[in-house]
């Protein structure tokens, strides 16, 4: 791997990371869900850009919520990241909703109701 391939993926890490910590520390605002986590990130080669893919568990109020805190704090957010990691550029934050854990938890259930319905039907 050459070297700017290696930081690229050292500053996502490090990115979602920080943002991780900033919205489940520095957030006050209740409108973000008590289960948001921040999925991944991917940044352009030149830290102009990152977009920042975060889960979050509930129904659609708190999802929407969720996301309209997050925009609003945007700057807020941006401003702790450049102060903590220390980046030449600082990227502006684009916030994508990732519903890949909302849908592990969705099949999960349904295999735990499958395997529920089996051993219901072995046992009579």
């Amino acid at each position: 791997m050459n070297k700017s391939g290696h930081r690229s993926g050292r500053n996502n890490s490090d990115i979602e990371r920080v943002l991780g910590e900033i919205i489940r520390r520095d957030l006050k605002d209740p409108r973000i869900g008590l289960i948001t986590s921040v999925v991944k990130t991917e940044t352009t080669k030149d830290l102009s850009e990152c977009k920042v893919y975060i889960s979050v568990l509930g129904d659609e109020k708190v999802q929407k919520d969720t996301f309209e805190a997050l925009g609003r704090a945007g700057g807020f957010i941006r401003h702790r990241l450049a102060e903590i990691l220390n980046l030449r550029n600082t990227p502006q934050l684009h916030f994508i909703h990732d519903r890949s854990i909302e849908y592990g938890v969705n099949m999960s259930k349904k295999i735990d109701e499958i395997v529920g319905a089996d051993r219901s039907n072995e046992e009579e």
